[in-house]
C-alpha cells in the first residue's frame, strides 16, 4: 500500500487552515494545533519544516506566528510533500537515491519506476493548496455523471397514501 506519512497529511491540514483565511493572516503553533486537534509539539515541528522549505514565513514576537509565504494557488501538494518527506518516489532509486539499492545498475524495471514516480510528482504538482482547502468536490458518482442511488422507500401511512394510485 502506498501512503504518505502522517506528518505530510497533517502538514497539508495545517496549511489548509492558512489557505482558508485572509491573505497575510498570521497564526501561532498553539492556536493552529488546537484548531486541528494536534499536539503542539507535532504542529510546531511541521510548521518549522514548512518554514525552512519556504512555504511559510515566520515572525517572532508577541504578535508572531506563521503565514503563507505565497498564495495558496501557487503552492502544490508536491512541494508540501517534498518539504516534509523528501523527494516523491515509489522506490528509493526512482526518487534519485541510487546508493540504497545494490542492483540499481542491473535493474530491468528501474526506468518504469522512474516513469511512475514522475507521473505521481506531476499529478501532485497539479493540485494546489487552494483546491485542497476549498469545498469538498462531489463524490465519484457525480463526477462520472451518474445520479446517486435513490434513498430507501418511506414507511408508514403517509408513504402508502403517496404511493397509492
Amino acid at each position: 500500500m502506498f501512503r504518505m506519512t502522517r506528518q505530510a497529511d497533517y502538514g497539508i491540514v495545517l496549511l489548509a487552515c492558512f489557505a482558508q483565511r485572509e491573505e497575510g493572516d498570521s497564526l501561532n503553533a498553539r492556536d493552529l494545533a488546537a484548531e486541528v486537534h494536534l499536539p503542539v509539539p507535532m504542529a510546531s515541528k511541521i510548521l518549522k519544516a514548512l518554514a525552512r522549505a519556504g512555504l511559510l514565513a515566520s515572525q517572532r514576537g508577541v504578535k508572531g506566528g506563521y503565514r503563507l509565504a505565497r498564495r495558496p494557488d501557487e503552492i502544490s501538494l508536491a512541494e508540501i510533500i517534498d518539504a516534509l518527506e523528501g523527494p516523491i518516489g515509489i522506490t528509493d532509486c526512482s526518487s534519485g537515491d541510487h546508493s540504497s539499492c545494490d542492483i540499481a545498475a542491473l535493474c530491468a524495471v528501474r526506468g518504469k519506476w522512474q516513469s511512475i514516480s514522475g507521473a505521481m510528482r506531476e499529478a501532485l504538482g497539479s493540485i494546489s493548496l487552494a483546491s485542497m482547502a476549498g469545498p469538498p468536490e462531489p463524490g465519484p458518482a457525480a463526477a462520472a455523471g451518474r445520479r446517486p442511488l435513490p434513498s430507501a422507500p418511506a414507511r408508514g401511512k403517509r408513504a402508502r397514501k403517496e404511493g397509492s394510485p
